[in-house]
């Protein structure tokens, strides 16, 4: 029942007692909200018989009428339906400030049997008062595990209604905005939280703040928005813009590591176009690496003696990857500091841009190994958290849609929806995500098309990627979940690694509890699926 509704049925009540003699006060008994009435003086008037459901020790609301609002209250604390009652006089004058001019917001008050009373009051056209009573237990006990659920994300979150005023956030998204508490946040804008911020110096701003601000609003209006800010102690975010049907979310993700990566290999590949000595130091650090990585060998040759015979056998495979690259490497630092006098710019470009991705394929490989090591020798500990898989795969997504686009694939994300909460380590999925989605678009044929969905069912979260290209034999599905096996899907855009990213998503769902099943045949497309337990 509405407030407009509860006002008409005031306004056609009589002054006094004779209120419960509506015709339709039978109609309002049968509401599952209670309705009361009062007049100037603030005496009840009337009361449905759902009051009496929500307050169980009171007498028959017949008997109630003509009590004021304060009696009333006192008889709710007296018959032991309000928890927590340190003083009377003082709870009953909180209770009362409702009836005044102005602060007229909904309350909530917490009864002793652990039900939640939601309460709304309004002036009615006599100057008296209509209240309403809904039982709100189930809805604030929904909120408080999404707000749980927030609190317990590692990355800064925030949602925005409609007209962008901030309805909740987790602590870290008020602290990157220099608050303490979440709650100090609630209800502004999100123009006036972001200038606010700028203003304070929280984040480095290159340039004009207005500059900055402008950037920053035309992001957080995007459908789905994205940029990069640094704070002032040097800490790097990605934030994430993503309108929903009822407002905005707000993510930021640290990625001060990947920043940090990612400048230091531009550093180094400048380094390599501006001077010989560069190239001379380049590969003086590639031969740093040969010796580290000879070292390597040496320590798994003496690991290989004492395994069985599948593990000697994934060791002299993965020695044949990790010599592959760094033979590159090496030949061709050698030809570049050959040609040193007379290579052109267009030469020492190509012959960096490839010693660059040999380093690259080493760094893969050898995180891919080291991953393994842990995983078999039960040494990878996982930090299982609630992880929306829908939001997972959109940021995938993003991650390959440059490539994509370069070879018009198109990778579709309809069938992710946000708010499927699967429990996992973040670092374990982003990986499973990123091998199969690389795995996905690298194979897929040129205008092909990548699919990525999730459901839940039945206590698990099934996570999907697929893809329309090639695909492989049945039989050799089970080759292909084996370490250094691969079978050829390859396409133009394909750069063959070293046959450990299936394993390594294999092993990583099992340790969660889950599985990966592998769904082809020739000609048919290839299908991943991840079977992971629920938050």
């Amino acid at each position: 029942m509405s407030l407009r509704l509860a006002r008409q049925t005031a306004a056609l009540a009589p002054r006094a007692e004779g209120v419960g003699s509506l015709e339709f006060g039978g109609a309002l008994d049968s509401l599952r909200i209670a309705i009361t009435i009062y007049d100037s003086s603030e005496r009840l008037l009337y009361a449905n018989g759902h009051y009496n459901y929500l307050f169980r020790s009171l007498p028959p609301q017949a008997e109630l009428l003509g009590a004021t609002y304060a009696e009333l209250i006192r008889l709710e604390v007296n018959g032991g339906e309000v928890a927590g009652i340190a003083d009377l006089d003082t709870y009953v004058a909180m209770r009362r400030e409702q009836f005044h001019d102005g602060d007229y917001r909904p309350r909530d008050i917490q009864l002793a049997d652990g039900r939640i009373i939601e309460i709304k009051a309004r002036r009615t056209p006599e100057d008296g008062w209509i209240v309403l009573w809904t039982d709100a237990t189930h809805a604030r006990h929904l909120l408080g595990r999404l707000e749980s659920a927030i609190e317990l994300s590692a990355d800064a979150f925030a949602f925005f209604d409609l007209t962008d005023k901030l309805v909740m956030c987790n602590t870290g998204f008020a602290h990157l905005h220099g608050y303490e508490e979440p709650e100090s946040l609630v209800g502004r804008t999100a123009p006036d939280i972001v200038e606010e911020a700028g203003r304070r110096g929280l984040f480095r701003i290159e340039g004009l703040l207005a500059e900055w601000l402008e950037k920053r609003t035309e992001a957080h209006n995007s459908p789905a928005g994205a940029m990069t800010l640094v704070t002032a102690t040097g800490t790097a975010y990605l934030v994430r813009e993503r309108s929903t049907p009822d407002g905005r979310v707000t993510v930021f993700t640290d990625v001060t590591d990947s920043r940090r990566i990612e400048n230091a290999l531009v550093e180094q590949s400048h380094a390599l176009e501006r001077t010989r000595r560069a190239l001379s130091q380049t590969q003086d650090e590639a031969r740093r690496q040969a010796t580290y990585l000879a070292d390597l060998t040496k320590k798994l040759d003496r690991a290989e003696a004492e395994a069985d015979t599948t593990k000697n056998t994934l060791l002299r495979t993965m020695s044949h990857e990790l010599k592959t690259p760094l033979n590159a490497i090496i030949g061709f630092s050698d030809l570049l500091l050959a040609l040193a006098e007379r290579a052109t710019p267009e030469q020492v470009r190509e012959y960096a841009g490839l010693i660059h991705q040999g380093g690259n394929n080493l760094l893969r490989l050898l995180n891919q190994i080291l991953d393994l090591t842990k995983l078999a020798a039960g040494r990878y500990e996982l930090q299982a958290v609630p992880v929306d898989a829908g939001f997972a795969l959109q940021t995938m997504a993003d991650t390959y849609a440059a490539r994509a686009q370069a070879r018009a694939i198109a990778i579709s994300t309809e069938a992710c929806p946000s708010g499927i909460l699967v429990l996992a380590d973040e670092n374990a999925l982003r990986a499973m995500l990123d091998h199969l989605v690389g795995n996905a678009v690298g194979f897929v044929q040129d205008g092909g098309k990548v699919q990525l969905s999730t459901v839940r069912a039945s206590g698990r979260v099934h996570i999907a990627v697929s893809d329309n290209g090639p695909g492989v034999a049945r039989d050799d599905i089970p080759r292909i979940l084996r370490p250094f096996e691969q079978i050829g899907r390859s396409t133009t855009d394909h750069t063959a690694g070293a046959g450990l990213g299936l394993t390594l998503v294999k092993a990583f769902a099992e340790l969660h509890g889950g599985k990966l099943r592998i769904d082809s045949a020739l000609g048919e497309g290839f299908t991943a699926m991840l079977d992971l337990p629920a938050a």
